[in-house]
């Protein structure tokens, strides 16, 4: 068993991601709202009253996790996000890992 972490950096792809996943079996995935340390470290003091300014809303990004069984499927997640979003050595894509568990309870393989 094996745990992939994929750091997305714009949360519009998630469907998509989570569609492709799933059309190949992958499924279970945890998603959470996250934000990295430069965003926050730089983030901009909110003003009450600003002069029609909108495009300035910050979004952090979105994190996900899910079990995998093998390797081959860790390329497979990989294989699909870049199909999506593109090459993830590129800017503004997203960081993606994965690790082996030692221990895993309560994950149920279909």
């Amino acid at each position: 068993m094996f745990i992939i972490m994929f750091v997305l950096d714009d949360p519009g792809f998630l469907t998509q991601i989570l569609k492709a996943w799933a059309n190949h079996g992958i499924t279970g995935a945890t998603i959470i709202e996250s934000t990295g340390a430069f965003r926050h470290l730089n983030k901009h003091i909110p003003m009450r009253y600003s002069y029609g300014a909108t495009t300035d809303i910050e979004s952090g990004n979105i994190t996900i996790f899910v079990i995998v069984e093998d390797q081959s499927k860790i390329q497979l997640c990989l294989e699909l996000i870049e199909q999506i979003i593109g090459d993830l050595n590129g800017p503004n894509t997203g960081i993606f890992a994965s690790w082996p568990l030692t221990l895993s309870k309560g994950f149920q393989t279909h």
